[in-house]
């Protein structure tokens, strides 16, 4: 099949780069001439483990290929997807859909056919009939079919996951719409992952459910953790004690330092003012951002404590920036709030990430950023594990405290045992342990 992906970012280049793996022919369009030009040459504009040798592939097998001319590019294709950002607008945290109804408007103008147009952003309930409405008062003349498609791909791990989803969510009730959207993702029959079919506004809050649910799994285990330091308790025992109940399961029950990244802080914001536009309130959502918001600050404060009773004038240092492992992403990352707790209460910050070292470097220029851990921890007063990268799973722990000024690891993704950390002669503070 013939697919038109607006959009070159990260749900855009990986849908594109997958759908084109699996046989179709991409087209990949974004208005960064910058960025599709560095595609061009091969060049990723975010790190995303195998999407590299992925598009490769397909530009070489001349599947996939990229362009800025979005007219072009949609006439006479099977399906148009929109994946252009949507994110909090700001002031009022509602998703900012411009870029959506943007790229709507170009659709408009250029197709000439019937068209299947597919939401793939993460959009507010209502989205896809704005942009029905747009296209056919913009085009009466051509028969148009608004579907949703919302993407549920973790970063890091975001090819296996569309190639492997869990389920794929398909809204609509144009059967014709519904035959091309089959075709679109037939290759995964194979795989036996289900499609769920539903309304189109089913579809859209289908997203937004998810991730809110999730963000709650975690803010739930956060504070957990915290009543596990209160009372004495363990929260590694606790989440595999609660995990093993299949009616909870064991993902996105690790404790850390809160969420972060490009979907769970705006989505659960753009979630609540879809509830507080339809006076339908979602009080847990509610309390999730706030518990969340509040939790990256405090391990700010609980770095300054594991300092002592004098951290103004010390120096710490941070290993992983990014929200997660695996990627570059630096949207709302714990990392950011960690380091401003720090620098206000006057602590120099030495950082290393394997990845988000420029990215940060453009959020924090602060910052003072280094080649390794080893060269970040040296002369430091503690070091803290802000993201559990694999490259900090067996940090060298005796070499490590011989080239701090004190040895003090902070481990706030719960990486190591006790026992190794204090016996290599380390003060060790953790997470609701």
């Amino acid at each position: 099949m013939r697919i038109t992906m607006i959009g070159s970012g990260y749900v855009g280049l990986v849908s594109g780069a997958c759908f084109a793996d699996f046989g179709h022919d991409v087209i990949c369009v974004d208005k960064d001439e910058g960025k599709i030009a560095a595609l061009e040459a091969g060049r990723m504009p975010i790190y995303e483990p195998g999407l590299e040798a992925l598009v490769a592939t397909n530009v070489a097998a001349g599947r996939l290929t990229f362009t800025t001319d979005l007219a072009a590019s949609v006439a006479g294709v099977d399906a148009i997807f929109i994946a252009v950002g949507t994110p909090s607008r700001r002031g009022d945290g509602h998703a900012d859909l411009s870029y959506v109804f943007a790229a709507t408007e170009e659709i408009a103008a250029a197709v000439t056919g019937p068209t299947v147009v597919v939401t793939k952003s993460t959009v507010p309930v209502g989205t896809g009939d704005k942009v029905e409405a747009i296209l056919r008062e913009k085009r009466p003349d051509v028969a148009v079919a608004v579907v949703s498609n919302p993407e549920f791909l973790r970063e890091g791990a975001a090819i296996g996951d569309f190639k492997r989803p869990d389920r794929i969510v398909i809204g609509t009730d144009d059967e014709a719409a519904r035959k091309v959207m089959r075709g679109v993702y037939r290759p995964l029959y194979l795989n036996e992952s289900p499609i769920l079919f539903t309304g189109r506004r089913t579809s859209e809050l289908i997203k937004y459910a998810a991730n809110a649910f999730l963000a709650t799994k975690i803010t739930f285990i956060n504070e957990i953790a915290d009543l596990c330091e209160a009372v004495g308790a363990n929260v590694q025992d606790v989440s595999r004690g609660i995990g093993l109940d299949n009616r909870i399961g064991a993902k996105f029950l690790h404790a850390g330092p809160g969420y972060g990244g490009s979907c769970f802080p705006k989505d659960t914001l753009a979630l609540l003012k879809t509830a507080e536009d339809f006076e339908s309130p979602v009080h847990i959502v509610e309390a999730v951002v706030k518990v969340n918001d509040s939790r990256k600050r405090a391990m700010g404060r609980k770095v300054l404590h594991a300092l002592g009773d004098s951290p103004k004038g010390k120096t710490v240092a941070l290993l992983g920036l990014t929200f997660k492992p695996n990627t570059d992403d630096m949207r709302d990352a714990p990392s950011i709030a960690i380091a401003q707790a720090l620098r206000d209460a006057g602590v120099t910050v030495r950082a290393y990430d394997p990845e988000g070292i420029e990215p940060a470097r453009r959020m924090m220029p602060e910052l003072t950023y280094c080649k390794d851990a080893y060269e970040a921890a040296a002369g430091a007063d503690a070091v803290v594990i802000v993201t559990e990268w694999d490259a900090f799973r067996a940090l060298d722990l005796p070499k490590l405290a011989s080239i701090m000024t004190a040895p003090v690891l902070v481990d706030l993704r719960n990486v190591y045992r006790r026992d190794d950390v204090e016996g290599a002669g380390f003060a060790y503070t953790a997470v609701g342990r």
